[in-house]
C-alpha cells in the first residue's frame, strides 16, 4: 500500500456561533471566533490517498486528477467565501475545522474512489498552530 498527498490552499471566513445560545455564552465558548462579523483564515487542505501502484502508470492515482477533484469538489466552493453563508454543502453546519474535514471527506471520497484509489485522510491547517486530521467514519 502506497500513500500519496496533495496540498491545496484556500482563503475563507467563518463565524463560530450557536444561535441557540446567548452572546455571552458564545463569547465564553468561542471567544473572538464568535465575532458577529466573522474572521478569516488562509487554510491548507492536505489530502492523503492510498492504494496499490498501477503497474502501467506507476501511480496510485494521477496527482493531476487528485488536484482536479480537490478543486471541483471543495476549493471552488470555499475559496474566498463565507463558510457560514456562501457554501450550500455547509448550510446548517457549524463551520469548525472539524466539521469542515467531515464535509470535505464526504465530497472527496466518492470522486477519489471513482479513480480507483481510496481516501485515507484529510488534514486541514487553519493556523500555524491549529489543525485537524480526519480518517473517515
Amino acid at each position: 500500500m502506497v500513500y500519496i498527498q496533495r496540498r491545496e490552499t484556500f482563503s475563507a471566513s467563518h463565524r463560530l456561533y450557536n444561535a441557540a445560545w446567548s452572546d455571552d455564552q458564545n463569547e465564553a465558548v468561542f471567544g473572538k471566533c464568535s465575532n458577529r462579523y466573522g474572521h478569516g483564515h488562509n487554510f491548507q487542505l492536505i489530502v492523503t490517498v492510498k492504494g496499490d501502484v498501477n503497474p502501467d502508470t506507476g501511480f496510485v492515482m494521477n496527482l493531476v486528477d487528485l488536484k482536479d477533484i480537490m478543486h471541483r469538489e471543495v476549493i471552488e466552493h470555499v475559496d474566498h467565501r463565507n463558510l457560514n453563508e456562501d457554501v450550500p454543502f455547509l448550510k446548517g453546519i457549524q463551520p469548525s475545522t472539524e466539521n469542515l474535514a467531515i464535509a470535505f471527506w464526504d465530497r472527496l471520497a466518492p470522486a477519489i474512489a471513482a479513480k480507483g484509489a481510496q481516501l485515507h485522510s484529510i488534514r486541514i491547517i487553519e493556523t500555524e498552530n491549529n489543525f485537524v486530521e480526519y480518517f473517515g467514519a
